[in-house]
């Protein structure tokens, strides 16, 4: 195996976004087809599970370098960027936040982290957003400590510091409104309220019938 075609070296942090920051703990080849591939072992924290991947794939999944410390603290600082409208259309927002997480890179993760953290002061996420959600913030809560030297706390710490300001900020900023299926439960339940009205409007006149029956009684 020549060690000038890997990106990567036995003992080095990285990031497999789909799966968290990993270490790689070996790097050997198995014969697949006849043909000896090279793999890089990562043993993923977050899951405490070991992973291969061939090592020619390892770009194509988003596998990389944890970034540096400068680029750690400039992403955490975006956190506080301007926030955008998003879509109401959770299925289009999801889908489009999966993109950036395969893409992967920190500024990406900061991304996600932002926009769902802001949706979710809004409206509560649906499960499949809020395990998004809670992906991208532990990915991006465990790349900080090792960019920046600092313990897990502590990157926590720094983190929810710079999103709990976004809670307080505009939680009513116009969205975008696509194909509003967050809604679809406020419908049924504004359907069901007026059900209920209706039933509110007969007893109503039930109670009316009553008492003119009983004006009738006193007159004869």
């Amino acid at each position: 195996m020549n060690s000038e075609n890997l990106e990567f070296s036995i003992g080095q942090q990285i990031v497999y976004p789909s799966q968290g920051v990993g270490k790689i703990t070996d790097i050997y080849e198995q014969k697949v087809d006849g043909k000896m591939i090279p793999y890089y072992e990562i043993h993923i924290d977050v899951s405490d599970m070991d992973v291969l991947v061939p090592v020619e794939k390892a770009s194509t999944v988003g596998i990389r370098a944890i970034v540096s410390a400068e680029e750690a603290k400039a992403a955490l600082e975006s956190l506080s960027d301007e926030i955008e409208p998003v879509t109401s259309d959770w299925k289009l927002r999801y889908q489009m936040n999966l993109d950036l997480l395969k893409k992967g890179s920190v500024s990406d993760i900061a991304s996600i982290v932002r926009c769902l953290y802001h949706r979710s002061k809004v409206k509560e996420l649906p499960i499949q957003e809020r395990k998004l959600f809670d992906s991208a913030r532990k990915l991006m809560e465990d790349e900080l400590s090792f960019a920046m030297g600092i313990s897990l706390k502590e990157a926590e710490d720094m983190l929810h510091a710079k999103l709990e300001p976004l809670g307080a900020l505009h939680e009513k900023k116009a969205i975008i409104s696509v194909d509003d299926d967050d809604d679809e439960d406020d419908e049924f339940a504004d359907d069901s309220n007026d059900s209920d009205d209706d039933d509110d409007d007969s007893e109503d006149s039930d109670d009316t019938s009553s008492d003119s029956e009983d004006d009738e009684d006193d007159e004869e």
